[in-house]
């Protein structure tokens, strides 16, 4: 009758005294470093977008100063040579010393195209370019002749560059320009270093030309495939506009926007189309939209992503080029961001701190409350190790002394091998009884165990004990990582003996796929103790290296839970299991480390390098068993490739199996006659 009394009064309790001081905490920690937050945030933004545009203002400088250095640059080595040329006149072996010197001082620069009055027109290609690319000669002379329209523009005493790299599959640029009276040149040349030098971090810079073609970009496919972006509005206003240098903030999806698969091919036409496509496009564009407007068509403006980003241009002083360099605007505030977000993980953590102060001062029943509340989502959890004890009278101490009890009894199913299963077993997917399961078993054995642990005791005396067992800590926990990795269960430890199963509590989906995980784990355990044993040395007997022996069998299995009403465990049981452990047992005499039966094998044989050892006729079979030692995952040529490779990686001696009495210790097996390996 009082435990009902004080549970309808508990009940009746709707806002405590620990609530009220936590609500109150709440709001004055939430409101004072709010106000802080939002306050160095407004006056941070001002200073860090200012400190912003004048870095990417700066970028753009930097990168236009390289452009119009390399441009410089490789016109005037141009025009030196064509003017070297021009002036030897008929000394041919002379004008070849110097094109080759001049090729070899300038090996980025592809071909010179020039046109002198009274000279015939001279195409000078550098071998060694195209030769170092794998690329044809005649690209140079086939690419000059396409290029009637720049050629004229530097008769008429333009410089012009041109996007090379769409002939070229290469970042190739060319430059025309006038020369002397009536001539002209041209230059083309490797662009490689500028395209790596450009739009790499925050910053994105990229250069077109005055026709709106994109000549050097981070993304080299957008080069490559000759991608003009004229049509852009802030790109048109540049190009247009009389403003050499300036920086705006504006919305643009250029960052989104793909090259054209496949370059459009009007035959005798495309010269035209691509003097009006820049005016046709977007007036064809204006005309879809409002088409879409008016519900004539489906809108699909949304698919543009708009981006705000500050954008910075600079027009080079040769070529008409023009360098743009932007920046993201919400990256630029990351920072701000960033420090945003750590203040309110300081206002969680302070907001934490008060209402832990709270729970440890107010004598209330709210946060004792909570407390068993996270225990009891604790449990769910499959944490049963709680220790809740309370020494009140009052109706929270008997809660919790009840919490305390139940987790007391949900403690059994924590002597479960694997904690896994225990959850399971809680949250009843894993049922009382056994069922049949279509599994792989495995069993693994350390060699020569008994007389390592007397080599501990010599050595170590009174300390072998300690030794021994974190010497075996060590082995186990690279064997056990082997497995749960594998999504494989750890049975048991037997000494030094591991039993593990596969496709029983849970499984991959399918007997081949968990068979291949026990495999798998098997070899991920070879790897393992090689590289644990590649700092020990043979007879040492204060850290020997260890060798172990796997026996691996795929087969029906009886699963479910073992034991008594004290202890039990999820095991598996079988004829599976037992010639599993068989099977390991002649990995020493057939001197292998990792042997799987005829039934694994048919399995995942497919999946791995394998070697048929000697039929073996055990005790309780009519039929000879095959048995096959695991080599290697099939098609890995990085490991080893037959048993006497995997003998010679762990010093495994080769037996001579005719002369293997596997009897000797127990009369179980025989070794078949007329069977060699495969």
């Amino acid at each position: 009758m009082s435990a009902n009394r004080n549970r309808r009064a508990l009940d009746r309790i709707r806002f405590s005294i620990g609530a009220k001081l936590i609500w109150i905490i709440s709001f004055i920690v939430i409101i004072s470093l709010g106000s802080i937050t939002a306050l160095v945030s407004w006056l941070v933004q001002s200073d860090l977008r200012i400190s912003a545009e004048d870095n990417n203002f700066e970028m753009n400088r930097r990168t236009t100063m390289e452009a119009e250095s390399a441009f410089s640059k490789t016109l005037s080595v141009s025009r030196t040579l064509i003017q070297t040329i021009t002036a030897l006149g008929s000394q041919n072996n002379l004008i070849q010393q110097s094109i080759d010197f001049f090729f070899s001082e300038n090996p980025n620069i592809a071909a010179v195209f020039f046109i002198a009055q009274g000279r015939q027109e001279q195409l000078l290609v550098n071998s060694r370019f195209f030769g170092a690319r794998n690329l044809n000669e005649d690209l140079a002379s086939s690419f000059i002749n396409n290029q009637r329209e720049a050629l004229g523009r530097a008769l008429r005493g333009e410089t012009a560059v041109q996007n090379a790299a769409p002939h070229f599959s290469r970042p190739v640029l060319a430059l025309f320009f006038p020369w002397q009276t009536g001539g002209v040149g041209g230059v083309v040349f490797s662009s490689e270093e500028l395209n790596n030098n450009f739009g790499f971090g925050i910053n994105q810079s990229y250069m077109l030309n005055n026709e709106g073609d994109v000549l050097i970009h981070s993304n080299f496919t957008l080069v490559r495939d000759g991608t003009n972006i004229k049509n852009l509005d802030f790109v048109h206003s540049i190009l247009n506009g009389t403003e050499r240098s300036r920086q705006q903030l504006l919305e643009t999806d250029f960052g989104a926007v793909q090259p054209p698969s496949e370059p459009v091919n009007l035959g005798f036409l495309t010269p035209v189309w691509k003097k009006t496509s820049p005016y046709v496009l977007p007036l064809f564009a204006r005309l879809k939209n409002a088409l879409a407007d008016a519900g004539f068509i489906g809108n699909n403006k949304s698919q543009a992503k708009k981006i705000r980003q500050f954008v910075a241009f600079t027009k080079l002083n040769s070529a008409g080029a023009v360098v743009i360099t932007n920046i993201e605007y919400d990256k630029v505030f990351e920072g701000i961001a960033a420090t945003t977000r750590r203040n309110i993980y300081l206002t969680v953590a302070v907001l934490c701190i008060s209402i832990i102060l709270v729970w440890f001062y107010s004598k209330t029943i709210s946060i004792p409350l909570k407390t068993l509340a996270r225990a009891a989502r604790e449990i769910e959890g499959g944490k049963f190790d709680l220790d809740l004890q309370s020494k009140k009278r009052d109706e929270i101490g008997i809660l919790t002394n009840s919490f305390g009890k139940m987790c007391s009894a949900l403690r059994i199913f924590g002597r479960f091998t694997n904690k896994e299963i225990a959850v399971k077993a809680m949250r009843g997917e894993i049922k009382p009884g056994g069922l049949p399961k279509h599994g792989t078993v495995f069993f693994s054995d350390i060699r020569e165990f008994t007389a390592k642990s007397e080599g501990f005791v010599k050595y170590f005396g009174a300390e072998a004990s300690d030794k021994i067992v974190f010497w075996l800590n060590e082995y186990f926990t690279q064997m056990i990582d082997c497995v749960e990795k594998t999504n494989g269960v750890v049975d048991k430890f037997i000494g030094d003996a591991v039993m593990a199963h596969w496709g029983t509590a849970y499984s991959a989906g399918s007997p081949r796929k968990d068979a291949f995980n026990c495999v798998k784990s098997a070899l991920m355990m070879r790897k393992a103790l090689y590289y644990l044993n590649r700092g020990r040395r043979a007879g040492d007997p204060a850290s020997p290296p260890i060798r172990i022996g796997c026996g691996i069998n795929t087969g029906i299995v009886t699963a479910g839970q073992l034991g008594s009403d004290m202890r039990m465990e999820y095991t598996v049981i079988g004829d599976a299991v037992n010639l599993a452990s068989r099977i390991e047992a002649l990995t020493k005499p057939l001197g292998a480390d990792i042997l799987i039966s005829e039934d694994t094998w048919k399995l995942v044989g497919d999946k791995f390098i394998t070697d048929e050892m000697p039929s073996v006729t055990v005790k309780g079979k009519a039929k000879p068993v095959r048995i096959f030692a695991v080599v290697n995952f099939a098609g890995d040529t990085r490991g080893p490739q037959s048993m006497d490779d995997v003998r010679s990686l762990l010093g495994i001696d080769a037996p001579e199996l005719e002369n293997v009495d596997v009897n000797a210790d127990e009369k179980k097996y025989k070794i078949g006659e007329g069977n060699g390996h495969q």
